[in-house]
């Protein structure tokens, strides 16, 4: 009888967007499937990413064979810096992945100290009880992958993010006979992206956005600016053509942009032809209507190349009255304030802001697989536990749902963030939690952990204001040689200044000489009267300081 069981652990990705992370566990060999990050909620003050905790990984780390990723997104790839400053691990991906992810480990001076290692779709490798074969997959990104995961008890398809999209502009289709035949032979579980799965009928092809991008070019008069994800390659590629088809020098502007247009062309995906892109500098020599300007910060970044400029403060990128900008993507939750903010400012500018409204045809696609095309793969695969992934818990829970209805799942199973999924041919249920979360990074010196008491000190500051004591102390007597100085800021608190010194001098003054002489002792006293004053007159908590100086 068979005893042993196969454990999924997902670290992130289910019961959010981003941070994709899961583990697979056999016995005593780990593989990791994906190293992802996510961008913080604007509560999260300070913060510039969101890793996910891998306590577990690090607990178990003599176990952890490798960590394989499924594509190039931040959402799948972002974390690893953090999780290879913790373990020393190699790491299995795609040629077009794998040249992101050097960037990545360079930037952080650990590229010298990581194995990576290619893969290929269609060629297997093994790590320990596991035989692994990537599965060709379409998305918004290039060379994109799912993992067939052959294991003891059998096999185990992660799809990781993926549309089916039949004509892609590579000519790499999604492998669809690949997962037929997997479906043929019997697959123990399909972990199967979640993102799309309140979205109806099919999400279409890359191509469908050509025909509307067409029209947009020959309309333009001025110059005109396109703005997409750095890593959507394929829109990249279309806009470039278009250009040429449309007689359109290009300058390429932002850092992430021209790394991945080149990134792009050293790999085949996009061919420029020789003259096509000028450099930043020489726009001015060219005619407004014979430019396009591919520029990055499609989010409302601050600090990116579109964000600057519509505002005019970008040293070669100026938007005049006339100029078409176009925004080829969609809203990240969370970014919506930057990315009217930006619009906004592109109307001051009196340009003219296409954004994908649907109306009058595509401008943008999802990079993700809708209803249709997830019941099209579960229908091939025919799993007999149903694993739904990435999304919050309302697009698993609808996911599983979905995959039931079918006829083709035995059993489909939610599962979140810190569960371990025990699974063998016969069963699988629910054991245990390990310890999942998030860290919080802030990356702005020193890729430095933001612990949860620092956010909760910035939401005070930001929300309750701050009060400052300064007191002068003589530490021989215990005397306070002059009055204290009370300053309050970031709450309406200015009208009890003097009640609130007095109220210090009082407190003070009912301290014995020993009591003084505790400078811990006097603080707190002096924290605690004043917060009750402060919170009965203004209804405010802030943060109270203290500062003693000795004299």
């Amino acid at each position: 009888m068979q005893t042993k069981k196969l454990k999924i652990i997902p670290l992130g990705g289910l019961g959010e967007f981003g941070m994709n992370c899961l583990a697979l566990r056999w016995e005593d060999d780990i593989i990791v499937i994906d190293a992802g990050l996510m961008f913080p909620e604007s509560e999260l003050l300070g913060v510039d990413i969101v890793v996910p905790d891998i306590t577990y990984l690090v607990e178990n780390k003599a176990h952890v064979r490798a960590i394989i990723l499924t594509h190039g997104h931040e959402d799948h790839i972002g974390g690893l810096p953090w999780i290879l400053s913790e373990l020393k691990v190699p790491v299995y991906a795609t040629e077009f992945t794998l040249a992101y992810v050097e960037g990545k480990l360079e930037e952080h001076h650990l590229l010298d100290e990581t194995t990576l290692v290619e893969i290929t779709p269609r060629e297997k490798f093994t790590l320990g009880p596991f035989t692994i074969e990537p599965i060709r997959v379409t998305h918004s990104l290039v060379d994109c992958v799912a993992l067939a995961i052959d294991t003891p008890v059998g096999v185990v398809i992660h799809t990781g993010d993926f549309k089916i999209d039949l004509s892609p502009l590579d000519n790499h289709a999604f492998d669809l006979h690949t997962f037929a035949e997997y479906g043929k032979r019997g697959v123990l579980a399909l972990l199967q992206d979640s993102t799309n799965v309140e979205r109806t009928g099919y999400t279409p092809s890359e191509r469908a956005v050509i025909p509307r991008l067409d029209e947009i070019f020959s309309q333009t008069k001025k110059k005109l600016f396109f703005s997409c994800f750095s890593s959507s390659i394929f829109r990249i590629r279309i806009a470039l053509e278009l250009a040429r088809k449309h007689g359109r020098k290009v300058a390429i502007v932002g850092r992430s942009m021209m790394e991945s247009t080149e990134i792009a062309q050293d790999f085949g995906y996009i061919d420029i032809p020789q003259g096509l892109v000028i450099n930043p500098g020489q726009m001015r020599d060219f005619a407004p209507e014979k430019l396009m300007v591919l520029i990055s910060g499609t989010q409302g970044e601050p600090m990116s190349a579109l964000s600057r400029a519509a505002v005019d403060n970008h040293r070669h990128a100026h938007i005049d009255a006339g100029d078409t900008v176009i925004l080829s993507s969609r809203i990240i939750p969370g970014n919506e304030k930057g990315i009217f903010r930006v619009i906004d400012h592109l109307y001051r500018r009196d340009a003219n802001v296409v954004c994908d409204d649907g109306s009058n045809g595509l401008i943008h696609v999802s990079g993700h697989g809708a209803q249709e095309e997830q019941r099209l793969l579960i229908n091939l695969v025919r799993p007999k536990y149903f694993i739904p992934v990435h999304g919050d818990y309302r697009n698993l829970r609808r996911h599983a749902g979905l995959a039931m209805e079918t006829g083709a799942v035995e059993h489909a199973i939610v599962i979140e963030d810190g569960d371990v999924l025990e699974l063998d041919k016969t069963d699988a249920r629910k054991k245990d939690k390990v310890t999942t979360g998030r860290v919080l990074i802030d990356s702005g010196s020193s890729n430095d952990v933001v612990e949860d008491l620092v956010i909760r000190d910035r939401r005070i500051l930001s929300e309750d204001g701050i009060v400052l004591v300064v007191l002068a102390i003589n530490k021989r007597t215990g005397k306070v040689e002059q009055p204290p100085e009370v300053i309050m800021r970031g709450f309406g608190g200015a009208d009890i200044t003097d009640q609130a010194r007095e109220l210090v001098l009082k407190t003070l003054d009912a301290l014995s000489l020993e009591q003084k002489s505790d400078y811990g002792m006097v603080k707190e006293k002096v924290r605690a009267e004043l917060k009750r004053l402060i919170q009965k007159s203004t209804g405010r908590r802030p943060m109270i300081m203290p500062v003693i100086l000795e004299i």
